[in-house]
């Protein structure tokens, strides 16, 4: 049975360990000079995902920011060459914002950066505490299925 107080001690490592995992992955985004902030490296990825370039108001939903933001981040991604907008063809007033060759190299670097730092993170786990610890985290992400939109 758990206390209020184990509660909120856990409550407070998995806030130690988020500060944790954002340090340790801008160390390793800077260490690869990529020139982009953990907030910009988000956006590309979740630029990515998509399988037609998304306008910026489905990128500030799914991001789940106000849109003020996502403008602001596309307009330093833009500035230096990784996203473009362009015009949505079926309706001249909708702009899409799209990665560029070399936003999708930023993204390659990307994920070699978030490998290294999992790796750092993770190391002092055996294999199988990890498998553990990724069913945990799936439940806790998914809130057991309640509350899901």
């Amino acid at each position: 049975m758990t206390t209020p107080d184990s509660d909120g001690l856990l409550a407070e490592q998995l806030l130690r360990l988020t500060r944790r995992v954002h340090r340790i992955q801008k160390r390793h985004l800077q260490q690869r000079v990529l020139g982009i902030t953990p907030a910009q490296s988000r956006l590309l990825r979740t630029l990515a995902e998509y399988e037609t370039p998304p306008r910026m108001a489905d990128l500030a939903k799914r991001l789940e920011v106000v849109p003020r933001a996502v403008t602001t981040l596309v307009d330093g991604l833009e500035a230096h060459g990784k996203v473009r907008r362009v015009p949505d063809p079926t309706n001249r007033r909708v702009i899409r914002i799209e990665l560029t060759d070399d936003g999708y190299e930023t993204l390659r670097e990307l994920h070699g950066a978030r490998r290294s730092a999992a790796e750092e993170i993770l190391a002092p786990l055996t294999d199988v505490e990890r498998r553990v610890l990724r069913t945990l985290l799936d439940t806790l992400v998914d809130g057991g299925g309640e509350g899901q939109c």
